[in-house]
C-alpha cells in the first residue's frame, strides 16, 4: 500500500472533523463539534501551532496525525506533542501506524523538535507496544491537567 501524508487544507476539515468525532467516541470523550471545528480551522491556518497531516493511500483517507508545538527547557528547547493519531479501524494492525510514527518523527526532527511527547490510554496495549517499539518511554511522572475554561 502506497501511503502519503499530505498537510491538511481547509477543504479537508469536514472529513477530519468526522474522523475526530469517531476517535473521541472510542473512549467516550466529550466532543463539541462546533468548538472542535473552530479549533481545527484555526490550527490548520496557523503553521506556528503545529502540523496536521492526513494519512492517505490512492486518494483514500485512512486517518490523520496532529503534532502540536511547544517549548521546554527540560527537553532542550522546542518540543512537540503527538496530540492525535487516528487510523480508521479497517487500516489498523497492518503496519500503517508504524510507518506513520516514523513519518511524524522524521518531520519533527526536520522541524527542529528536540523531543516528542504523547499520551496513550492504559487499555491500549497495541498502541503502547507500537510507541515503545519506536523509542517512546514512560516517565516517573503523571500527566496532570487543569482545565481553564
Amino acid at each position: 500500500m502506497n501511503i502519503s501524508y499530505p498537510l491538511a487544507q481547509a477543504e479537508d476539515l469536514k472529513k477530519i472533523l468526522e474522523m475526530m468525532e469517531d476517535f473521541y467516541g472510542i473512549d467516550a470523550y466529550p466532543f463539541d463539534k462546533l468548538l472542535t471545528a473552530a479549533n481545527l480551522k484555526q490550527f490548520v491556518a496557523n503553521p506556528n501551532l503545529g502540523r496536521l497531516w492526513l494519512i492517505t493511500s490512492d486518494r483514500e483517507t485512512l486517518g490523520y496525525l496532529v503534532l502540536t508545538f511547544g517549548y521546554s527547557f527540560e527537553f532542550k528547547g522546542r518540543d512537540a506533542f503527538l496530540d492525535e493519531f487516528y487510523l480508521k479501524e479497517a487500516y489498523r494492525s497492518q503496519g500503517i501506524g508504524s510507518q506513520a510514527i516514523d513519518f511524524v518523527l522524521e518531520q519533527a526532527k526536520a522541524l527542529g523538535i528536540q523531543a516528542v511527547h504523547l499520551e496513550v490510554e492504559r487499555h491500549n496495549e497495541k498502541g503502547t507496544r507500537l510507541y515503545r517499539s519506536k523509542g517512546f518511554k514512560e516517565h516517573k511522572r503523571t500527566l496532570m491537567t487543569k482545565w481553564l475554561s
